[in-house]
């Protein structure tokens, strides 16, 4: 026979629903409680750094916690990547990538120790930049013209650096030294700054580099721009021709950046960072932080963030392809 369902037995079913319920509320409502780490895959300095620094800023402000940049360079963005890959998924560990770590790198080495999709929650696209070609202020070549026709004469002399291998800079002079018919020596760095530190003091002649961390030598007289690799001139180098324009049409390569976390992030969280990431992308303040740079915000969601992200893998595995390049 069953008992009555006294009143007082409700209550105390209630409250104990209440109880259990009450951590977990805590719990979802709890995050973040501590610092977040963003993990850049270059070091200080680099087109990544130049991208990330303003985004951990305003989102640690719109968290209410501190993000602390964390420079992870080595193997073309491959080591930060896995690092984050391999991270608990709990919303403290994000990625800023590149089109390198999640786009190129695939089909560019042998053996990757991380999957871009699987491994990976997408939560936002920040920005994008074209590739440019550029050599000291007291180089002789002052065109692309030149500088193909000086590197047929005398290959040997041309190397071209960049920020390391399966970098939009590296990949960019593979795809130019393809079409042009050249032979150059790539030189990988552990960054662009390196790179950049190298060529400002004549131990390379050529680098094929982001335009925002090139433009202030640039500007400075330090560096002269021969092309850049998008479709049409940028309105930070007016003056600078496209390679498409200068003797190869369609000639065109991008750069972007993104935000990731490791697979597996709770749904909530995911929401909650996808949000505020975006809102940052479109912000005046991130638009301010780089428009003088020659990059440009480019916010998307997660949906989207992924979509693009299975084009541009495609894209580079035919790019990657035919210039007959591959790494171990």
């Amino acid at each position: 026979m069953s008992r009555p369902d006294h009143p007082r037995r409700r209550l105390l079913v209630a409250a104990a629903g209440c109880a259990l319920a009450a951590p977990l509320a805590a719990w979802a409502q709890a995050y973040p409680n501590h610092p977040l780490r963003l993990v850049v895959p270059f070091p200080p300095g680099g087109p990544t750094d130049i991208v990330a620094r303003p985004l951990a800023r305003q989102l640690g402000d719109a968290l209410g916690q501190s993000v602390v940049v964390d420079n992870r360079g080595g193997a073309g963005g491959s080591l930060a990547a896995d690092y984050v890959a391999k991270a608990p998924a709990d919303g403290y560990t994000l990625l800023v990538a590149t089109v390198g770590t999640h786009a190129i790198n695939p089909s560019l080495y042998r053996r990757l120790p991380y999957d871009p999709v699987q491994d990976f929650t997408p939560v936002g696209l920040l920005a994008n930049a074209p590739v440019a070609i550029v050599v000291p202020a007291s180089s002789p070549v002052r065109t692309l013209a030149e500088l193909v026709a000086q590197a047929k004469a005398t290959p040997e002399k041309f190397a071209y650096g960049s920020a390391g291998n399966g970098t939009p800079g590296h990949l960019s002079g593979a795809l130019f030294e393809s079409v042009a018919g050249l032979k150059l020596t790539h030189v990988p760095y552990k960054g662009s700054a390196p790179a950049l530190t190298d060529l400002l003091g004549g131990q390379i002649p050529l680098m094929f580099d982001p335009v925002q961390s090139v433009l202030p030598h640039i500007a400075a007289g330090k560096l002269r721009a021969l092309a850049v690799t998008s479709r049409q001139r940028i309105a930070v180098l007016p003056g600078v021709p496209t390679v498409a324009e200068s003797g190869y049409p369609g000639f065109e390569t991008t750069a972007w950046w993104a935000v990731y976390a490791p697979a597996r992030l709770p749904a909530d969280v995911a929401a909650r960072l996808a949000q505020e990431v975006e809102r940052i992308a479109r912000s005046a303040e991130f638009a301010q932080a780089l428009g003088n740079l020659g990059v440009h915000p480019a916010p998307d969601g997660p949906a989207a963030l992924a979509a693009y992200q299975k084009a541009e893998i495609g894209k580079w595995a035919r790019a990657v392809h035919g210039a007959g390049v591959t790494l171990d």
